[in-house]
This record gives structure tokens, C-alpha cells and sequence, in this order.
């Protein structure tokens, strides 16, 4: 019983876990938020749709401690538990790594803007339904030193 609270309280670690922030350009973390970014203008020289793949770390480490609980109840004997706890968690780890991963991946843009300097740069964004973006737009390109955004 004590082993099934323990299996219980990890699943709503797993669930946050899988609630990415957008990534957008127009979506913002709180922590950005009233930081400077600097700003460069220019126009899109190519634009290509990428994938963006989800992060499979604490799917892992959740499916992991499910599958190694849920393992050690099977045989009888510590022998038997210890190799099906064994087994429990690898599988638990690869298939919380997988779904994590799925439920994370979001479709994206590779942007290659030409800058008004003559510097060229890529960006890549999550694709968002209210901004299109088409080679030959004029945008503007912001960042903050780790991040960078690409709007109208």
C-alpha cells in the first residue's frame, strides 16, 4: 500500500513535468519579463518547418520509480522482487521517456533572417497561428542573449 502512495504521488510530477512554456515569439516567461532585449531589423531570406522535440529527462526518472515499484511486486522471494523491480524501472524509464518526448514535440519554424548590417541569422520558434511568416517579410529580431524571437 505504502509503495502504491509512492506510485500515486509521482504522477502528478509527471503531468507537470510534460507542460512545456510555448515557444513562440510572442509568448514571454515571467522571468523575461521587463528585461532588455536588443533589437535588429530585417528581412527573411528562408524559412523551413522543423520539429522540436519534447524533453524525455523526467519522463525517465518518473517511469523509472513507477516501473521499479511496480516490478518489485512481482515473484516471491527478494531475488525475484529485486529483478523485477530491476526490469520494472528500465521499462518504466524508456516508455516515460517516450511519451514525454511525443507529448512534448511541437512543430517549428527555422527562420534565416538577413539583417539591415548585413549579418545573417537563424532562428528557430514554434509555429504560431496567429503570426505567419513568409520569405521576403520585413521583421524585427529580439534577444536577450539566450534567447531570440523573430516578429512582424
Amino acid at each position: 500500500m505504502k509503495k502504491l502512495l509512492i506510485l500515486a504521488s509521482a504522477a502528478p510530477l509527471f503531468f507537470a513535468s510534460c507542460a512545456q512554456q510555448s515557444l513562440t515569439g510572442d509568448t514571454y516567461s515571467r522571468g523575461e519579463a521587463g528585461r532588455a532585449q536588443s533589437v535588429n531589423s530585417g528581412k527573411i531570406t528562408s524559412i523551413r518547418n522543423v520539429a522540436i522535440q519534447g524533453n524525455s529527462t523526467a519522463g525517465a526518472l518518473i517511469g523509472g520509480l513507477a516501473g521499479g515499484i511496480l516490478g518489485n511486486e512481482i515473484g516471491s522471494g527478494s531475488t525475484a522482487n529485486n529483478l523485477g523491480a530491476v526490469g520494472g524501472a528500465a521499462a518504466g524509464a524508456a516508455l516515460g521517456s517516450r511519451l514525454e518526448q511525443s507529448m512534448g514535440t511541437k512543430q517549428g519554424l527555422e527562420i534565416t533572417v538577413k539583417l539591415d548590417n548585413g549579418r545573417s541569422i537563424s532562428a528557430v520558434q514554434e509555429i504560431n497561428k496567429r503570426e505567419s511568416f513568409n520569405v521576403g517579410d520585413r521583421v524585427r529580431v529580439l534577444s536577450n542573449g539566450s534567447t531570440t524571437r523573430i516578429s512582424h
